[in-house]
């Protein structure tokens, strides 16, 4: 009985041995949603590429226009979009984040975060 004690102590003795008592795992930084502001090259780059992805939502039936109706929210959509457009942000972000603002409008933020892959 004290010989399978004995054994059994030193097996446990040796997991011990090998485990890693320090945090091997690296947690991403999150990185704050920041702006950078457009040069004017690459606004009249992105100009023409949002009214490409504006006029094409006009084909499609189930993309219900959202009520950008004051200029804090359209200056939030345009700075979102670009965001998206100069890969600040991943598409995954963009939608999240237009969530936070209109919930209920999944569909219009996917539809346009792949306008931009397309583009």
């Amino acid at each position: 009985m004290k010989f399978k004690l004995l054994i059994l102590a030193i097996i446990l003795i040796s997991f011990t041995g090998c485990t890693n008592t320090v945090n091997t795992v690296q947690t991403p930084k999150i990185k704050p949603h920041t702006y950078e502001k457009p040069t004017a090259a690459k606004a009249a780059k992105f100009h023409k590429t949002m009214v490409k992805v504006a006029l094409s939502t006009q084909d499609d039936s189930k993309y219900t226009k959202m009520a950008l109706d004051t200029p804090e929210k359209k200056v939030w959509f345009k700075d979102l979009m670009y965001r998206l457009w100069d890969r600040q942000i991943t598409r995954n972000q963009f939608i999240e984040e237009g969530l936070t603002k209109y919930p209920t409008r999944k569909y219009e933020f996917t539809y346009v975060a792949n306008g931009f892959q397309r583009f």
